[in-house]
This record gives structure tokens, sequence and C-alpha cells, in this order.
């Protein structure tokens, strides 16, 4: 996972490999909401799964259920709900996964 964007890694690459630029996070969404670490992601729709925050008096919806968008949270007041147990996969700036090479052409 990373909070910032800039990353210079590989043009091409797939998802989740060495040197991609966009890497899988799976999370489980729950009933009783389940918080998403800390940083910025594409949520991809999924069935029965919402995205809620805490605005300081309440806990809203921003994301409706069976939808995506673009999720930034700040590891404490972002949340997966499911309306049943749900395991959702977000992407993010690739945040760990090494480079196989240097300057590869």
């Amino acid at each position: 996972m990373a909070l910032g964007l800039n990353k210079i890694l590989v043009a091409g690459a797939n998802t989740n490999v060495a040197s991609a630029y966009l890497q899988t996070v799976t999370l489980s969404a729950t009933t009783a909401g389940n918080v998403v670490p800390a940083g910025t992601y594409l949520a991809l729709p999924t069935a029965n799964v919402s995205y809620t925050a805490n605005n300081g008096t309440s806990v809203v919806a921003f994301i409706a259920a069976n939808t995506g968008g673009v999720l930034i949270s700040d590891g404490i007041n972002v949340f997966a709900n499911a309306s049943t147990n749900a395991t959702v996969t977000l992407l993010t700036v690739n945040g760990g996964q090494a480079a196989n090479t240097t300057f590869a052409s």
C-alpha cells in the first residue's frame, strides 16, 4: 500500500507482478465494518459491499453497494461493509513489489 502516488516502474507490467504500477490488496468486508488500511485505492465493484467513513459525527456511506470508485483511507475512519461477509479486492499503487531490473529496455 502506498500513501503517495509517485512511482517509477516498468511500463506495461501486469498488476501484482514485480515492477508493476498497480498492486492488489485483499480485505474482508464485514457486517460490522472492517477498517480499510491507510492508502489510496481503486475500489472494484463487489456484490453487497459498500464503503463508509466517519465524518466526525456519524458513519456515513460514500460508495454505495455494488459500485466502485476511488477510496482514500487514513487507516482509522474508513470501513468496508457488507450485508453478508465478503472478500474485496482493492487496487493500489505498488508499495513494496521489488523492481526486477533497473533501466531495462
